[in-house]
């Protein structure tokens, strides 16, 4: 019996060489890699704060196993590399308030980290690895990307103080677009609906590169303390602690995107889907679905569509065809009914605040 992920992995293959899409959900494994840079002489204590971390993830569900590695090299550098069942349940719990507290005795030995997920597409094994073969799904095949790394994040702000808010993030001075010889920021997107904000960005390159640009920028910084008073949750972004904590729970990873090959600039809008309690991720796939659908039309209203999501905070980002307005942006009366079960109210356009693209995008 196919899968729903495996359905929707089947639609990937088929639409490669008509578009490009990038999907968490076609149900292949993934691999998660973090490189850990340590503190000189915190080396024990960062693998006693490890040993107790991974007995809690063990019990996480869809976690498959840990390994960790130290360089034979630098003593400081160690490699975190595990396996998962596929993607969702991983983001899910990486993006929980679960995670945040798991790792917080890492926090005051390590000096750096860097996250990389990847999907498996083929191995190599002995004779055990071959035999469970038939339950360990790999990706089908490649996909083919646009050059281009989405990311959103999104925070809430005092009720009562939007105007205020929405006046300051649309009248900043845009950073320097350019990070290095091969990362630059491409767009940017603020919206905003009731006292949530959603920032969403597109990057060239090196996204983490990137958000540390962005984050040391006198322009954005200045942007930051300006907004810190109508903040829900409290920061303080001269503390590495508390900075980031915050980015980690303000994060709202893509977790779909597809788009028509060779299309023109389109209208931009963000919309909103309140998901029922524990639902986001479903909803988000559903959501996906509908648009692998909705895309297999080159003539349809959709240029792109990306999809946002975080526990029970689902965004979707989409660049509607020239001319069409807001009729085309949001969905016709009547969701479909999977969609309509996982929803709990009506999908809203988010208000615009600012859109700015990078002049040599």
């Amino acid at each position: 019996m196919t899968t729903t992920s495996e359905k929707v992995s089947q639609q990937l293959t088929r639409q490669a060489s008509k578009r490009v899409s990038t999907s968490v959900f076609d149900g292949s494994r993934l691999r998660v890699v973090l490189l850990v840079d340590v503190y000189e002489g915190a080396q024990q204590q960062f693998l006693e704060a490890y040993e107790q971390l991974c007995n809690q993830v063990a019990s996480v569900p869809g976690h498959v196993s840990d390994q960790l590695c130290q360089s034979i090299e630098n003593p400081s550098q160690w490699l975190i590399t595990s396996e998962w069942e596929s993607a969702p349940p991983f983001l899910a719990w990486v993006n929980s308030e679960e995670h945040v507290q798991m790792v917080r005795p890492l926090h005051s030995c390590v000096r750096d980290t860097r996250s990389l997920r990847f999907h498996i597409v083929r191995e190599m094994g002995g004779a055990a690895a071959m035999a469970d073969a038939g339950t360990r799904r790999l990706q089908v095949s490649p996909r083919i990307g646009d050059g281009l790394i989405r990311h959103a994040l999104t925070f809430t702000v005092t009720p009562g103080s939007e105007p205020e808010v929405a006046k300051i993030l649309a009248n900043y001075d845009s950073p320097e677009t350019r990070v290095d010889e091969t990362t630059r920021l491409v767009r940017t997107s603020l919206f905003m609906h009731g006292n949530r904000v959603v920032r969403a960005i597109e990057v060239r390159g090196d996204l983490l590169v990137a958000l540390r640009h962005v984050a040391r920028q006198p322009e954005v910084r200045a942007v930051e303390e300006a907004i810190n008073p109508y903040l829900e949750q409290e920061r303080d972004l001269s503390d590495d602690e508390s900075a980031r904590v915050f980015f980690t729970r303000a994060a709202l990873p893509a977790v779909h995107h597809v788009s028509l090959d060779e299309q023109p600039e389109g209208e931009r809008y963000a919309l909103h889907y309140p998901a029922r309690p524990g639902e986001g991720m479903r909803l988000a796939e559903a959501l996906a679905r509908q648009d692998e659908a909705t895309a297999e039309d080159p003539a349809g209203p959709v240029l792109r569509s990306t999809i946002f999501q975080r526990d029970d905070v689902v965004v979707r980002l989409i660049d509607v065809r020239p001319g069409l307005g807001t009729d085309a942006a949001l969905p016709k009366p009547g969701a479909p009914a999977p969609l309509n079960a996982l929803l709990d109210g009506d999908v809203v356009r988010m208000e615009l605040i600012t859109d700015r693209r990078s002049p040599d995008a």
